[in-house]
């Protein structure tokens, strides 16, 4: 039986452990293997022996804020085990603890030798993902150092450091070397008749650039309770709906993976900030557009995430003064990495600023946050943000000498700059890629809502009537433009995008729904857009595809070209109800909901495209992030949009 692997999420650490607890090392696939801090693996290796040999998995780890599993040592029906392991796992804030509950099932002394197999390799997360690419580290050094009570790990190349600490209470009895990097702490445990011995392991990551003075909780359940403690603060206030039980836990269940997805983050006087990141286990860093989106669902009930999200993306906004072309004055971040290759600059996203969309998402979360809590303190802290925003979105992004917002692939880093954004997501319905510059049809909605919420809180906060009169012309120009190139006669239906010639990028796609969201369409070209979209062909019965199927380009395993994405589908509920069309928001709300239950109440990053009349279980998405704060928001947003319906 294949090892499955668990996630374990609190903050920026994560870990992925197999149904025993263990860590195997393994280096590419799927997803990764270990400890992970700030994008470095600070655990390569954590493998528990027996007696020396693998014990048998009796219950294997599930799914939760902690992992526990019960082992046994290999044997048959004649001879039943000797002992019993019960294995406990739990990660905090730069840590891992675990405890090993030894229990004897004789009548007479037993002795037991425990070992732990340790190694920390600092492989930065971009290593391990299956593209095939491989980094020159010139010049790194790994050392072992024993301790009195454990193992300590170090990593340094140039001025980059990291350290694991790994101690152990009892210490162990012996550190032994394995002929490899890896180390192995090794115990003799004496147990009484039936007795019990516990070991408590904790290992303590210190990523580069992090003197903070932390301490690891002394056990797997404190570590727990300091979770549920930030999971509680997450519930409180929040009304979920009594008539859609399903609906409630799956705001409950999208609540507490928000408060386990909260990373640190800066604001612009230096104020200490905690972020929805982007989702685990390849993005739990700050992702502009995903902490946006997932602040815009969840802001008539967490107001709080859009109160960090908003200062925390102000103080990464772009000046123009870094070496990236992408980073124009007033844009807004896609993606902040502090890893060791985007430190020496091997991977551009250190601060990378490769998306069109995530300026005028930023532009709407203000003006929708101030109009929701009244904080026009919040808005005149920061309206030169907001005016710097605007600027590049009528300068270097495009909209004045092109009528819209513009992108171009970006060599090295993302060909597409949308919420779309891997190659070959933006096509014709044949699956035709457009070159040179693209304007995606999403991009433009999000823009018109900027310019009309920008213009709003010009007026009533910082009394700028001139400005607004200009944002607002601004809107009512992009509306009229939009409608005459983006809109299909022959289809009745918006393009998915215009290439640099002006051409219609024709598929048939699901960011019309965003369109709806935004308000960009005419009530007569909404309805047919919002009806449309409910077609069998878009219509999976778990939500709308991203591509409507039967075209060339379709997939149902796409990332992007067939598949179901559920915050997609969260701005098209959204959008439904905007356009009074009530039953097929409703629909749509029911269908997610419904995939969600399947899944233990939890929604996923994306799903495959296949239609539930053929298949009446969702099929998942092969490479979706386990936890996802866009996704885990979803279900909140739903229910703005539906009520308890």
């Amino acid at each position: 039986m294949t090892d499955r692997q668990h996630l374990l999420v609190h903050g920026a650490t994560f870990a992925a452990v197999g149904d025993r607890g263990d860590i195997s090392g393994v280096r590419g696939g799927g997803s990764p293997d270990g400890l992970f801090v700030r994008d470095a693996r600070h655990l390569s290796r954590w493998q528990l022996t027996v007696d020396g040999t693998v014990p048998e998995t009796l219950t294997p780890v599930a799914d939760g804020d902690s992992a526990r599993c019960v082992l046994v040592p290999r044997g048959g029906r004649q001879e039943p085990p000797a002992h019993t392991v019960f294995r406990e796992q739990a990660v905090g804030d730069s840590a891992f603890v675990e405890s090993l509950r030894m229990t004897s099932n004789r009548p007479v002394p037993t002795t037991v030798r425990i070992a732990i197999t340790a190694d920390a390799d600092f492989t930065d997360q971009f290593e391990l993902r299956s593209d095939h690419r491989t980094y020159v580290k010139a010049g790194a050094v790994r050392t072992r150092q024993v301790l009195d009570d454990g193992i300590e790990f170090g990593y340094r190349r140039g001025e980059w450091r990291s350290v694991t600490t790994i101690t152990a209470d009892p210490a162990p009895d012996a550190v032994e070397e394995t002929g490899t990097g890896a180390r192995r702490l090794v115990w003799t445990l004496e147990l009484e008749p039936h007795g019990t011995a516990e070991l408590v392991l904790r290992v303590m990551a210190r990523p580069h650039g992090d003197r903070r003075a932390l301490r690891v909780p002394r056990s797997p359940a404190a570590l727990k309770e300091q979770l549920l403690s930030l999971e509680g603060r997450f519930f409180e206030g929040v009304a979920f709906p009594t008539g859609w039980p399903e609906l409630a836990a799956a705001c409950a269940r999208g609540l507490t993976d928000l408060a386990a997805l909260q990373v640190p983050a800066t604001g612009p006087d230096g104020e200490e900030l905690r972020v929805p990141a982007g989702g685990a286990p390849w993005f739990l860093t700050l992702l502009g557009r995903d902490a946006l989106l997932a602040s815009l669902f969840a802001l008539p009930y967490r107001p709080q995430l859009a109160a960090a999200t908003l200062p925390a993306l102000a103080a990464t906004q772009a000046t123009g003064g870094g070496g990236s072309p992408l980073a124009q004055p007033g844009k807004i971040v896609h993606e902040v990495r502090h890893g060791e290759l985007a430190h020496f600059g091997q991977v551009p996203y250190g601060r990378y600023y490769g998306s069109v969309d995530a300026t005028p998402l930023f532009l709407i979360l203000l003006g929708a946050y101030v109009e929701r809590t009244g904080d026009a303190l919040l808005a005149w802290r920061l309206e030169r943000h907001a005016r710097a925003a605007i600027g590049w979105m009528l300068d270097h992004g495009g909209l004045t000498s092109r009528g819209y917002l513009v992108y171009r692939a970006d060599e090295g880093g993302l060909a597409n700059q949308n919420w779309k954004d891997s190659p070959g997501a933006i096509c014709c319905a044949d699956g035709t890629r457009p070159t040179g510059a693209v304007m995606a049809a999403g991009a433009q909605g999000y823009a018109y809502d900027a310019l009309r919420r920008t213009a709003w809180l010009a007026r009533t906060v910082w009394g700028d009537e001139t400005y607004a009169a200009l944002l607002e012309q601004a809107a009512v120009d992009l509306r009229d433009r939009f409608q005459r190139d983006f809109w299909m006669p022959d289809r009745c239906f918006p393009a998915l995008a215009l290439d640099g010639a002006g051409r219609q990028i024709d598929a048939l796609a699901s960011d019309a729904g965003h369109l709806l969201w935004s308000g960009l369409l005419d009530k007569e070209y909404g309805e047919v857009v919002g009806r449309r979209l409910l077609e069998p062909d878009f219509f999976s019965g778990w939500g709308v595809r991203t591509l409507a199927s039967g075209q060339p380009a379709y997939h149902p395993l796409s990332y992007h070209r067939g598949s179901v994405w559920p915050h997609d589908n969260a701005l098209i509920t959204l959008g439904l109800a905007r356009y009074g069309l009530h039953d097929e928001a409703r629909t749509v709300a029911h269908a997610l909901v419904d995939a969600a239950t399947a899944a233990g109440h939890r929604l996923p990053e994306v799903l495959a495209g296949y239609g539930r009349d053929t298949h009446p279980e969702p099929v998942p998405y092969p490479h979706a992030c386990v936890r996802e704060s866009r996704s885990a928001a979803a279900p909140l947003a739903l229910l703005t949009a539906v009520g308890g319906a």
